[in-house]
């Protein structure tokens, strides 16, 4: 059953698009701008978007389909990656919104009550930087069946572009229906760097940027390298923000041993063995890792490889901005505290509120500049409470940093929020990094759900978490599922980690009201590099509908962030995440319905704005 969202029809403009190769390396800038001041003046560009913006529903971003027999190509070979439609697209018709009446019965919609996007797993990326794992990708064969893009990928050469894109995108779909708020659900880094973090603020606060470090090799004449003042996003919309593991871990997964310590700000070469236990390998063995070498326009790994193929060790310019946000007394306070230094709104983007929460007092004083929970009201005459929370690892000894955990303190803290939304007659939406209990695969039909799908559970065991994400009727001890079915009056949880769009309906076995949705938004980092858009309604017979959205960034036809599109593309392909014949959006736009309480169908009687 298709459904249509009233306040998102039709685009912005109305000109199509055109087919695009990313393996084009862009070669010009529309914009340049000279900033300084007496006879200091820096060269900067801008790279505003396509002029024609599109959600999913209206437009798709396709992948073009390998030919039957091409060769297989490897992560090294960046050359190719334009060949054989590895790295081609198309724009394609849209996706219609497809209502799933899993918890409840749709009626028409009525009123707005809140409107807003979220952003996820962006991984800003020094390239540069000499801690990175990049040899254990870029070694890789064609054909490998261990490939693993997270250690190196070329999208890593316009990670702040594309997020300026998108942020220009926002921005554009803002002035055709506004959004009350946004939120980045986690990775704002790729590997905990201080210059990761601060670009990534300042992207979004419209500064500029020079997306480089070290020796700041082809800074003067390699578009991803060349500085460039971003658009910021618009002054109207307040954004918050969600702590995810690669904010204060190593590479997401591991914690950050003074060896890793000492690595961010060195000039050596991390080392490695190359094997798939980046924790112990790291540091050891007789590989240099590499870094990118941001003098050419393709990007290619250099300095890595065995030691033997070195007369002298390889070394970089060393740089302090690289130095590592995570320190032996906490993996998150300084990360927190970067979000006061900046120019958009809310100061401190929603971790400005931890002081002020009335469940603070749960927290020992020692940790509380360390702690990454809040909630807040997006608008005072709608009842809905947003619930940040930090689900990552904490301390050292964890057996799986990139894994969900809650100790004791932060489960305490949940539930009393939970319950204060509860007594508040308070709709609920909880925030978080790492999702749970979510199918494994990608669900994009509500009869699909019939099938019972297969679940993923990414929650540490005890005594790692106190919570897991299996139900206790499976015989498992205390379960996060049936702590969160005691609140009826949560409607969603929100996550991002997993890189891509999933909808799991948590289906209470007898009471519809306990029921909730768990939504997945996609990665700005890997194909399909996509955000989305919420917005939630009041239907006529007092349900709640929630409108999904996926937007693709609206890039223009030579900028890094249209090269980097290609390069998510091809990646999936080569490390066969994709199938070669694959040419879906891999986007879910949908109608997600909410039954209510009888005493949050009276409060929300008469709420919102009438469609």
């Amino acid at each position: 059953m298709a459904s249509n969202d009233p306040t998102m029809s039709g685009a912005v403009t109305r000109r199509d698009f055109v087919k695009y190769s990313a393996g084009t390396v862009a070669c010009m800038y529309l914009t340049t701008l000279h900033i300084g001041c007496s006879s200091s003046t820096e060269q900067v560009v801008q790279w505003p978007i396509s002029n024609t913006v599109y959600t999913t529903a209206e437009h798709q971003i396709l992948p073009v389909p390998v030919a039957a027999g091409a060769p297989l190509i490897a992560p090294k070979e960046l050359a190719r990656y334009s060949q054989y439609n590895y790295s081609s697209w198309t724009v394609g018709p849209g996706l219609p919104w497809t209502v799933w009446e899993t918890i409840a019965t749709k009626a028409p919609n009525a009123a707005l009550l809140l409107s807003f996007f979220t952003i996820t797993d962006v991984h800003i990326a020094d390239k540069e930087s000499p801690a990175q794992p990049l040899y254990y990708e870029w070694s890789k064969p064609a054909g490998s069946t261990t490939m693993n893009s997270s250690a190196y990928s070329p999208v890593i050469l316009a990670s702040t572009h594309l997020l300026d894109a998108a942020v220009q995108t926002i921005n554009a779909l803002h002035k055709k229906s506004p959004l009350d708020f946004g939120i980045s659900l986690g990775d704002a880094c790729n590997n905990t760097q201080y210059n990761e973090l601060r670009w990534y603020i300042d992207v979004l606060d419209g500064k500029v940027i020079t997306p480089s470090s070290g020796d700041h090799a082809g800074a003067g004449f390699i578009d991803y390298q060349k500085p460039f003042k971003a658009y910021g996003l618009d002054r109207s919309i307040p954004w918050y923000q969600v702590l995810g593991n690669h904010d204060q871990f190593w590479m997401g997964s591991c914690y950050e041993s003074p060896m890793f310590q000492a690595a961010h700000i060195s000039s050596t070469i991390l080392t490695t063995n190359n094997s798939t236990s980046p924790c112990q390998s790291m540091g050891t063995g007789d590989f240099y890792s590499g870094v990118i070498d941001g003098s050419d326009p393709l990007g290619p790994v250099i300095f890595s490889g065995p030691k033997t193929d070195y007369a002298v060790p390889p070394t970089v310019t060393a740089d302090p901005d690289r130095r590592s946000l995570s320190t032996s007394v906490s993996s998150s306070q300084n990360w927190v505290r970067e979000f006061f230094a900046t120019t958009s709104t809310p100061m401190g983007h929603g971790f400005n509120l931890v002081a002020a929460n009335p469940n603070i007092n749960l927290v020992p004083v020692s940790d509380r500049a360390s702690f990454a929970c809040y909630s807040f009201v997006p608008k005072a005459n709608i009842p809905i409470k947003v619930i940040v929370l930090d689900d990552t690892c904490k301390g050292t000894g964890q057996p799986n940093y990139a894994g969900g955990a809650l100790d004791q303190i932060r489960l305490d803290w949940l539930k009393s929020e939970l319950q204060a939304g509860q007594d508040n007659n308070q709709l609920m939406i909880i925030a978080a990094h790492i999702p749970f209990n979510v199918y494994t695969n990608l669900v994009t039909d509500p009869s699909q759900v019939a099938l019972n799908p297969e679940r993923m559970h990414l929650f540490l065991p005890v005594p790692f978490s106190v919570v897991n994400d299996y139900p206790t009727s499976s015989g498992t001890p205390q379960s996060l599922l049936d702590i969160l079915q005691g609140y009826p009056n949560l409607i969603m949880w929100i996550a991002g980690h997993r890189h891509m769009n999933t909808v799991t309906p948590q289906i209470h076995p007898t009471d519809p009201t306990r029921s909730f949705w768990e939504v997945e938004t996609s990665s700005l980092r890997d194909f399909p590099q996509q955000f989305r858009t919420f917005r939630i309604y009041r239907n006529t017979n007092n349900t709640v509908s929630i409108i999904i959205t996926n937007v693709d960034p609206a890039v223009s036809t030579a900028s890094p962030a249209t090269t980097s599109r290609g390069n998510a593309i091809a990646t999936a392909r080569i490390t066969g995440n994709v199938p070669m014949s694959d040419t879906t959006s891999h986007s879910i736009n949908a109608e997600l319905v909410v039954q209510l309480t009888p005493t949050m169908q009276s409060v929300i009687a008469n709420a919102g704005t009438p469609v």
